[in-house]
């Protein structure tokens, strides 16, 4: 089975490179490694292990070069949450919520979501499952 990984290479030199540094060691020139993704594949018969590079490149795009897409946004009857966010929640979107413990987070997504017609994900670091079926 191939494994997907990412690696920099310095389009100078060909130095490969595990994560990206402005200058190459090897050659000395700067801001030349470039991410790519590669696949590893196991052969297992000779126990060798082969790299192959995936066609695809992460490229850096302009913002007015991105057309802003038709993602209907939708209220969490909270004006102000609503207000924050933009205008309302994205489907699929992620948003994380920060702040001073005992600020009152959970407790105000947890109010939200009671609020949503949807099917809502609440996502918990710090509280057992437990805790936010208490509240």
């Amino acid at each position: 089975m191939a494994k997907v990984k990412k690696v920099f290479i310095c389009s100078n030199c060909g130095t490969h490179s595990p994560k990206w540094i402005g200058k190459c060691n090897a050659c000395g020139e700067w801001n030349t490694y470039q991410e790519e993704i590669i696949s590893r594949q196991e052969e297992k018969r000779a126990g060798t292990k082969t790299l192959q590079r995936v066609t695809t490149q992460v490229k850096a795009i302009p913002l007015t070069d991105i057309k802003p897409s038709d993602n209907q946004r939708f209220s969490t009857r909270d004006a102000e949450f609503d207000r924050v966010l933009g205008g309302g929640l994205i489907a699929g979107a992620l948003v994380l919520l920060g702040g001073q413990p005992g600020i009152g987070k959970s407790t105000l997504l947890l109010q939200i979501a009671l609020g949503i017609d949807k099917k809502v994900l609440y996502v918990s670091g710090e509280e057992s499952a437990q805790q936010i079926k208490l509240r």
